[in-house]
């Protein structure tokens, strides 16, 4: 499989493990009962988004060393 190839699949499968693993111990500001006035209730307190996206790239390592497998 091309370089390029294998880039694109990568990047696919990155946003796909992405989207699995954003909502994970997320808590809203309606559960912490910390509501913001002017924001949207359901909004995450704390995203950890440095936290998941190493989580995301690590997931997505594996699943697609198991594709090329």
């Amino acid at each position: 499989m091309p370089l390029v190839s294998l880039i694109a699949v990568y990047v696919v499968v990155w946003w796909t493990c992405l989207f699995v693993v954003l909502p994970f111990g997320a808590r809203s500001q309606t559960d912490a009962g910390q509501i913001t006035p002017g924001t949207e209730p359901g909004a995450p307190i704390f995203a950890k988004l440095r936290q998941k996206f190493l989580t995301t790239t690590i997931l997505s390592a594996i699943v697609m060393g198991l594709l090329m497998w």
